[in-house]
């Protein structure tokens, strides 16, 4: 990431005994040029849960679950709440007249990208992986059960469940994620290029901590969105694993990939880590201009080749009925389902939406906001030089738009091969992550299912590549405050074993599933930083350019 040569802000600051960030930076040593109390402190948290793992394996499975479950019951709510509240500034910034006309950096900056390099960027940032494993994956899920189908309102696999299903898929995928991004990109953005601060995430949090943002808070803040990031992509590349498993399988044949279950097993998992991991550090040791940018191309392209596969080889005619039913239904009904909690009150119905809220919502919302230090980075990094509205605009409508195609091409392909029993329940049967594949499979003829499956997981190790070494980076962005020491490519070597690892471990105790009861977990106090970061953009927003 470029350092941020904007003149230094002019704020009142509070508590002048504390140290400023570059006093907290090491001049020598390994650490010189980073916060060491950051870059160590995370790196030991990490490194004990892994430990923790390696050593009591299955107590560490129990006990992520029980946190698991104590943190949806008490703090269900917050999650669902506080990304409405993250929706809700997002558009209000925009539509508001005198602060959607503020432009993020210089008032006569031109923006950096064009259009359509800068929309694409947007979304390939945020959630290709999940792209290729929910798609088909989650329509066909919902298509089962969603909350319209637990309360008797439609027939779970009939034709007037449709609606619901989109409704509820894209509620998952829509505005209320790309806000999540969208709100931490706007706060770095305004913070660094029209303040002058460095491009970290303490900075966000100057107008309500003054000063004491340079000491040891600042320093919980940024060790805290670390630790997000680590484990939020830790769980995108644990589903993208299991999905590269499923297509090995599906390419090759290979008994020895999946289990007697019919689920990966752990040496395939471990392979395709290996794999990823040591991609993923080559690329970020390339930097962003040569490895990171020719795979965003790659993927970008098989994207659009795979859409296009959908669109002709799939049911287009259904996907656009459907697509316009279940989208007017998710706009019309956003406000209910963005403010609906569900408690588990003892009865039967209670107890099956809270479990549903649970493992959707509330598990989405937390994944979102675990990945929202590094892809709000990336957002700030791109969006130099347009105004709030554009960004809103680029961040978040777009991008939600690009995520129904999806939804609506792939996941329609699935669905009608369903309703109109050609698939049998293969795909109902089928586990998430190998969905993609069994569409493919039943669309074409077995040698060219094989080709197809063959594209997809290159598309598939390019999304996690991509994923994987951008966090790495920002992770380095995050305790280096955007300078680039002597030891950085050491440190990308040190993440990236790290990122390794605790997917590895958490794999072995829990499977995907100890890797989603960490996250659910470890976002929670970046949650909470998240919503501090909102309430001080919209302090500054009021002090800048209503108070003067």
């Amino acid at each position: 990431m470029p350092q941020n040569n904007s003149p230094k802000p002019s704020v009142a600051y509070k508590n002048n005994d504390t140290q400023s960030p570059d006093q907290r930076h090491s001049d020598k040593g390994f650490y010189s040029g980073f916060n060491k109390y950051v870059a160590i402190s995370a790196k030991l948290l990490v490194g004990l849960l892994i430990l923790w793992t390696v050593i009591s394996p299955k107590d560490a499975a129990k006990q992520l679950l029980q946190i698991q479950a104590f943190t949806i019951s008490h703090f269900g709510a917050w999650y669902v709440y506080v990304t409405a509240f993250y929706l809700i500034t997002c558009l209000a910034l925009a539509l508001i007249p005198r602060t959607g006309r503020i432009k993020l950096g210089k008032d006569d900056e031109k923006p950096e990208f064009s259009n359509f390099s800068w929309f694409s960027m947007m979304f390939g940032a945020g959630v290709g992986v999940g792209m290729l494993t929910y798609a088909t994956g989650e329509p066909i899920f919902h298509f089962q059960s969603n909350p319209d189908v637990i309360k008797g309102a439609t027939q779970a696999l009939n034709e007037n469940n449709i609606g619901a299903t989109y409704k509820w898929t894209l509620f998952h995928y829509g505005l209320t994620p790309w806000a999540t991004y969208g709100i931490v990109g706007m706060a770095l953005a305004y913070f660094s290029y029209n303040k002058g601060m460095p491009l970290t995430i303490r900075s966000a949090l100057t107008p309500l901590f003054g000063r004491s943002t340079d000491g040891v808070l600042g320093d919980i803040i940024d060790i805290v969105a670390i630790l997000a990031t680590i484990i939020g992509v830790g769980v995108t590349i644990g589903l993208g694993v299991k999905q590269f498993a499923f297509g090995a399988f599906y390419i090759s044949d290979a008994s020895w990939i999946l289990d007697a279950d019919g689920q990966p097993t752990l040496t395939s998992l471990y392979i395709a880590l290996a794999i990823v991991t040591l991609a993923s550090m080559l690329s970020a040791l390339s930097g962003v201009g040569r490895g990171i940018k020719w795979l965003s191309n790659l993927n970008m392209a098989l994207s659009v080749f795979l859409l296009l596969f959908f669109l002709f080889f799939g049911s287009a005619l259904f996907a656009f009925k459907w697509g316009a039913i279940g989208m007017w239904e998710y706009l019309t009904e956003l406000p209910i389902m963005s403010f609906t909690v569900w408690p588990n009150d003892g009865t039967e119905l209670g107890k099956s939406l809270f479990d549903w809220q649970g493992a959707w919502s509330i598990f989405y919302w937390a994944w979102w906001i675990a990945f929202a230090p590094f892809v709000g980075i990336f957002l700030c990094r791109v969006s130099r030089g347009r105004s709030i509205r554009e960004y809103v605009l680029g961040a978040i409508i777009v991008p939600s738009l690009m995520c129904f195609t999806w939804f609506f091409l792939a996941g329609g392909a699935a669905l009608d091969l369903e309703l109109s029993g050609i698939a049998k329940r293969a795909l109902v049967d089928a586990d998430l992550s190998s969905r993609l594949f069994v569409t493919v499979q039943l669309i074409l003829n077995s040698q060219l299912a094989v080709i197809m499956s063959a594209i997809i997981v290159v598309l598939l190790l390019t999304y996690l590549i991509t994923s994987a070494d951008s966090a790495i980076l920002v992770v380095n962005t995050i305790a280096a405050s955007s300078e680039r020491p002597k030891n950085y490519n050491k440190m990308i070597i040190i993440w990236s074993l790290i990122l390794g690892g605790i997917v590895a471990a958490l794999l072995k105790v829990g499977g995907l599933g100890a890797l989603q009861a960490a996250m659910i977990v470890g976002a929670l106090p970046f949650s909470m930083v998240m919503a501090l970061m909102t309430i001080s953009l919209i302090k500054a927003f009021v002090f800048d350019h209503y108070k003067k």
